[in-house]
């Protein structure tokens, strides 16, 4: 069994006991959060699709920890104009453990 939800404006398959990084959210470490914007939900050959969400579709997620990712770099050059820009970047997620798709 899997769902599509949306989640901080993301889009995520998810399948329960998966753990799951999202974009920070704003509940605490332990917390049980409840996903209703559920945009399918699938179990072997049949499908249920909203339009967009499903009536009644929910997951329920418990937060697992908040982190940052990697830094990212960003670099830009122009050649022979002596220009060069060097920027890092530290996305900050949230990790959910999928606890049950109903």
């Amino acid at each position: 069994m899997y769902a599509l939800v949306k989640v901080a404006g993301m889009q995520f398959r998810v399948r329960p006991d998966e753990v799951v990084r999202v974009p920070q959210l704003a509940e605490s470490v332990g917390n049980t959060i409840e996903i209703k914007d559920v945009m399918a939900i699938g179990e072997g050959d049949s499908i249920r699709i909203g339009q967009p969400f499903l009536e009644g579709a929910s997951v329920t997620a418990e937060v697992l920890a908040h982190g940052r990712a990697r830094k990212i770099l960003v670099f830009k050059k122009k050649r022979r104009k002596t220009y060069q820009r060097t920027r890092g970047h530290r996305q900050n997620y949230t990790e959910i453990r999928i606890r049950s798709i109903a």
